[in-house]
């Protein structure tokens, strides 16, 4: 297993952590293993429940497979698969295509690395895990020489979608994508219909795209299978903040 970024694992934490590349299909099983256990057993997902409890698809396939390990157990941590220009076009297509109709990003395709299944483990989400796979994202962008990264980020509607719908409206003013770089959902979901949360809680993933300075690409798709709303978001990297650029290894 390659270790990505040697020195990582050295610095003081509790727990140690290990970053690598999935290089074997064992790897990749514990990867879905992972997924399995927060997205569909968590979530209570029945209609996806199967006997060998994996989260897969034909993605997994063409995609490369993050993982962060604790380096006292060995157990996987935290995953984030990467889909890189080469391997989209042998598959035919981004995963977020599933979602969205991506025809305006057509002139950037092969600058574009799209992340995706981003998943942590309930007890290791202090912030550590998803350091490391920002910086390992940040290491196959450079590999690729990529300049943008994309993803969906999915956010629950066990409320009913009022926390989905108040994170949309609370971020979109300030983090709208110029018009060439927007996206329309296949199945939108009604975001003008619902009436924001209390207080809006965003969900860290979001957060921390943000943050970072990724654009929403558009009002968020309704995922049935997974019950969740989904932004796509496009992070360039001439938007980084210098502070995060310095965290993530990509100055």
């Amino acid at each position: 297993m390659q270790n990505l970024h040697p020195h990582l694992d050295t610095k003081p934490a509790a727990p140690r952590l290990l970053l690598s590349l999935a290089s074997t299909p064992a790897q990749v099983r514990e990867v879905q293993r992972l997924r399995y256990k927060v997205f569909i057993e968590a979530m209570g997902l029945s209609a996806l429940a199967n006997a060998e409890r994996l989260d897969r698809d034909e993605f997994d396939e063409h995609c490369e497979h993050l993982i962060v390990r604790d380096a006292s157990t060995l157990k996987v941590v935290g995953t984030y698969r990467v889909l890189s220009p080469s391997r989209a076009r042998r598959i035919g297509r981004l995963y977020a295509e599933n979602e969205f109709d991506l025809g305006r990003l057509n002139h950037l395709r092969n600058r574009i690395i799209e992340a995706g299944r981003a998943c942590i483990h309930p007890k290791y989400r202090g912030g550590s895990v998803i350091m490391l796979l920002w910086a390992g994202l940040a290491e196959c962008m450079r590999r690729e020489r990529c300049d943008f990264l994309a993803g969906c980020a999915s956010m629950s509607v066990a409320d009913g979608g009022h926390n989905a719908a108040g994170v949309y409206r609370s971020l979109i003013g300030k983090h709208a994508a110029p018009a060439e770089y927007r996206v329309t959902p296949h199945l939108p979901f009604p975001v003008g219909a619902l009436e924001a949360a209390g207080k809006v809680q965003v969900p860290a993933l979001v957060k921390g795209y943000v943050r970072s300075g990724a654009w929403l690409c558009g009002e968020p798709a309704w995922d049935p299978d997974f019950e969740s709303a989904d932004l796509f978001l496009l992070l360039p990297l001439a938007n980084l903040d210098s502070r995060y650029a310095k965290h993530y290894g990509m100055e």
